[in-house]
């Protein structure tokens, strides 16, 4: 197993066309630790995970792994070919993330190609098994699958380059109910064997509260304010925002009186 790698996110901000999705945030992840960020829909939570990896721009700020107390300077840039080696993303929507034409093996075997694995064939199997899939699904194409099954390819995509840190942007919002869960508990194991640091950005705020110790709440691209998943389950959020937030979550009572608040927040 990797040496487990923590990230440092210094003054991140993003801005696009004098827009400012992202104003100057900052947070830190322990290596090993699961982080979560939450907010409404255009908060800038997915563009912090895209800004990381290098999908987005960054127009200031920094971004470093760690290891501990000592932060890794010799590692290269986000956006860089090793960097993406150690810090691998998986996106929301499994069908749009994986490409329609490729076999679920051409789909597993690209990045090892790209980064200049020669062991192919025992990683795809291992990613496979990994994941819960058996090799009969090597030679499907995503059309083929669930999304529960596409979802899984796309988590064993993002294991095969064996990185010390996912990014999970909303990872089962396009799952049925019944089929988010066993993706929740395969990531927490996951997390747990391969020592993982996970970044995930959710609406659900008792997803957060599952899978990741700390959060970040973020509003109009600025954070509100820190919390343990402990104080969030027992409704210990100063803030007037988080608070919203949190009786979002838990729904329209019929009879309160008042407007209903929409329970989608990204």
């Amino acid at each position: 197993m990797s040496r487990a790698l923590g990230l440092k996110v210094e003054q991140l901000r993003v801005v696009y066309d004098g827009f400012v999705a992202v104003a100057a945030t900052s947070f830190e992840v322990a290596p090993g630790e699961s982080f979560g960020i939450v907010g409404e829909s255009g908060s800038g939570k997915s563009t912090v995970l895209r800004a990381i990896c290098g999908l987005a721009p960054r127009s200031g700020g920094r971004v470093a792994l760690t290891a501990g107390a000592e932060a890794q300077t010799a590692l290269p840039e986000p956006g860089s070919k090793a960097f993406r080696q150690r810090v691998q993303m998986v996106f929301q929507d499994p069908y749009g993330s994986l490409h329609p034409r490729q076999t679920v093996d051409r789909i597993l075997a690209e990045p090892l190609a790209i980064h200049g694995f020669t062991d192919a064939e025992t990683r795809i199997e291992r990613a496979l098994d990994e994941v819960g899939m058996k090799s009969g699904f090597r030679f499907r194409y995503p059309h083929q699958l669930s999304g529960g099954q596409r979802q899984r390819i796309a988590i064993a995509r993002a294991l095969i380059l064996e990185p010390q840190i996912l990014l999970l942007d909303e990872p089962t919002s396009a799952l049925d109910a019944s089929v988010q869960a066993e993706v929740l508990n395969l990531l927490e194991d996951l997390r747990r064997r391969r020592g993982l640091s996970f970044v995930m950005v959710s609406h659900d705020l008792a997803v957060v509260t599952h899978l990741c110790e700390r959060l970040m709440v973020m509003q109009r691209g600025n954070t509100v304010e820190f919390l343990a998943s402990a104080d969030l389950s027992a409704q210990r959020a100063l803030e007037p925002y988080t608070q919203s937030l949190m009786r979002a979550s838990s729904g329209f009572r019929r009879g309160e009186g008042t407007t209903p608040v929409p329970t989608e927040l990204a």
